[in-house]
């Protein structure tokens, strides 16, 4: 305890220990809580955006095996199968993955999501499709 300033009482060095220890006890929980809340918001970001990187992932596998098992006929069926996978190539190529403040990655992440949902019920696939044999939904 430090010694009493001139002017002060000790008693009032005692009435105020409550708010001093409550002022440090604040202080110290609010930098351990900030550091521990930095660490979770680290993990839970890696966590998130490997979740969206795999989706992303399985659209762009999907949408270029697809590409290839097309005939490359040009009955308008096909032609527009084809110009449909080619759109979602696209979006996918053009997805902002380096950059996880762009403003707009939610939405061009859903306008993936119903492009690929399009394709899939232009394929007469449905957009759930099991991936293993253990009939696990591919869903996101």
């Amino acid at each position: 305890m430090a010694a009493p300033s001139p002017g002060s009482d000790m008693f009032d060095e005692i009435v105020m220990a409550e708010d001093r220890f409550h002022g440090e006890g604040y202080q110290e929980g609010y930098a351990e809580g900030s550091h521990a809340g930095a660490a979770e918001g680290r993990r839970c970001g890696a966590l998130h955006g490997a979740k969206i990187g795999s989706e992303i992932g399985s659209y762009l596998g999907f949408a270029l095996t697809w590409q290839h098992l097309l005939p490359k006929c040009t009955d308008e069926k096909n032609s527009k199968k084809i110009r449909a996978l080619d759109s979602l190539i696209g979006m996918i190529q053009k997805f902002p993955y380096e950059d996880p403040t762009y403003e707009k990655l939610q939405d061009d992440l859903e306008k993936i999501r119903g492009k690929f949902k399009q394709v899939c019920s232009m394929l007469n696939i449905p957009s759930d499709f099991r991936v293993s044999t253990e009939r696990s939904p591919l869903t996101f």
